[in-house]
């Protein structure tokens, strides 16, 4: 009976996790998306519960989660309210999905492209230097599952996340490091982005692999101006797709 009991708990326990977090989540892209803006507040926890058909602790979850990642704040008295831009975890993998979700202005796109101008260029001269067997061996890996998958699946894109994961890795850089799940998240949702009006003529693993080759060499001149051209390359790919889904 015990046994029994438990396992309820644990089924009921993963039912509230999908509940709030799928709360979290509409309201989430109804923020990034500017349907709620900054300042405005949300509704209560009486009113959200009757509306959303879902218990106050369910809704009460979902705004902690929000709040962790900058998008609400809430205060004695005053209630739950949208936060501004500029206290947004942008590069939080969530938010980035929900951005992705609508279609991303081009100021956003420039914006999340010039982060990855300032940071994987130099992330892979620095792992030219520093990289061991076993991240050069991940990297390889992740290169022919992308050939072997393309990256119009979703097992092709998983490897191209794996990709950039391993390189950031091999910088050595703990600080580099904590960007790794923004980076990956970028690199994958601007990548089903580009996938969404239809499949891209271009294919980008060539430009991976002249990445991984350099690195694998140890150049790390080639390496970052091979990581340069690879970002250059892929905003050149995103922006047709941004002008045809408006």
């Amino acid at each position: 009976m015990k046994k029994i009991a438990a396992r309820k708990d644990a089924v009921n326990d993963g039912k509230r996790l999908r509940i709030h977090g799928t709360i979290a989540r509409d309201i989430g892209i109804a923020i990034v998306s500017g349907r709620y803006k900054p300042g405005e507040l949300l509704l209560g926890e009486v009113d959200a519960s009757e509306r959303l058909k879902i218990s106050r602790t369910a809704y009460r979850e979902s705004l902690r989660i929000l709040s962790a990642k900058g998008l609400v704040e809430s205060r004695p008295k005053t209630g739950t309210k949208v936060c501004a831009h500029d206290k947004w975890h942008l590069l939080d993998p969530d938010v980035l999905q929900w951005m992705f979700e609508f279609e991303p202005s081009d100021f956003l796109l420039e914006s999340l492209f010039e982060l990855r101008r300032f940071v994987e260029p130099e992330a892979a001269a620095l792992a030219a230097i520093r990289r061991n067997g076993e991240q050069v061996a991940r990297m390889e890996t992740a290169i022919n599952n992308m050939a072997k998958h393309t990256l119009g699946t979703e097992a092709g894109r998983e490897a191209d996340k794996d990709f950039h994961s391993a390189l950031l890795e091999a910088t050595g850089n703990p600080f580099i490091m904590t960007l790794t799940g923004g980076v990956s998240a970028a690199v994958a949702w601007t990548t089903v982005f580009k996938h969404r009006v239809a499949p891209l003529r271009r294919d980008a693993i060539p430009d991976h692999r002249r990445v991984f080759e350099c690195v694998k060499a140890g150049d790390p001149d080639a390496a970052r101006k091979a990581m340069a051209d690879l970002v250059h390359l892929a905003l050149l790919d995103t922006k047709p797709v941004a002008t045809q889904t408006r």
